[in-house]
């Protein structure tokens, strides 16, 4: 199983899960970490795939050519955890999650819905998840008139409360007009949380704040923040049952598993 981090609540989940199941039908679990390096991953695949693994659990649909050809060369049953392709086709690999863009999207809509207008999307880490979230936040405002570019704000580095708290610091400095910020994750909402109870700003009567994951605490916080529950367990433990499904020589299971999301409105909108 090949994860990008193991600091991250929403990649603990995941591995919990699926390796409870897998070890319930007698399965050991081999853990990589690829830190969302494209490389990391082939290579760690590249050697895992050397210990005959009965079959391969990868995050995220985005991965290298050479990744891709060491999958379909190896014959190894392989299931994707988090993201679901737009279209289906016979090359379509098997795949459990939800769609992030139409995450991102159901989000930028509830805020439209509470009257904001200038809605601000704050992402950082910029893997390919934030980037369909940010698809999602982009496309909805620009279908109703909304859209402005210069209310994206990424920042490659790692997704963290005091990241979270500087990039709300220059959203406010710079962009005094804006109503709402839509955060990829729930720390770096966190820490704007945080940074606006210092700077007196109130939330959500100055600026509404949502989030992305309902990791822990986020319930805790004050105002509570609204944000989008992903089922982390549930994509763990249905992927590990698919994977073992597969591993059986009769029947294909299907191909997709959309498992969806919710949206949490708490206080901080």
């Amino acid at each position: 199983m090949l994860i990008p981090k193991l600091s991250n609540t929403l990649f603990v989940d995941l591995l919990d899960a699926a390796q409870k199941t897998l070890r319930s039908a007698g399965y050991q679990t081999l853990i990589g970490v690829t830190h969302y390096d494209g490389a990391q991953e082939e290579q760690l695949l590249r050697e895992q795939l050397m210990h005959r693994p009965a079959g391969v659990l990868l995050t995220g649909l985005n991965y290298s050519d050479a990744t891709r050809s060491l999958i379909e060369r190896s014959n190894v049953p392989c299931v994707h955890l988090m993201d679901l392709p737009d279209h289906t086709d016979t090359l379509t690999p098997h795949c459990v999650g939800f769609r992030q863009s139409e995450a991102g999207a159901a989000m930028t809509r509830h805020l439209l819905d509470r009257g904001y207008r200038r809605i601000a999307f704050a992402g950082a880490q910029l893997d390919p998840r934030v980037m369909q979230r940010l698809y999602g936040w982009r496309t909805t405002l620009q279908a109703a008139g909304l859209y402005d570019a210069t209310l994206e704000w990424l920042n490659p580095a790692s997704s963290s409360l005091a990241l979270g708290s500087v990039m709300f610091e220059q959203i406010i400095g710079q962009q005094p007009r804006i109503d709402a910020i839509f955060f990829c994750n729930d720390d770096l909402a966190q820490g704007a949380l945080l940074a606006a109870l210092r700077m007196n700003v109130a939330i959500p009567k100055q600026v509404a704040i949502a989030g992305f994951n309902d990791l822990p605490g986020s319930d805790q916080m004050f105002p509570t923040l609204t944000t989008i529950r992903t089922p982390r367990a549930e994509i763990g433990r249905a992927a590990a049952e698919l994977l073992l499904s597969l591993m059986k020589p009769q029947g294909e299971p299907e191909k997709l598993i959309d498992l969806g999301f919710e949206l949490v409105a708490r206080g901080s909108t």
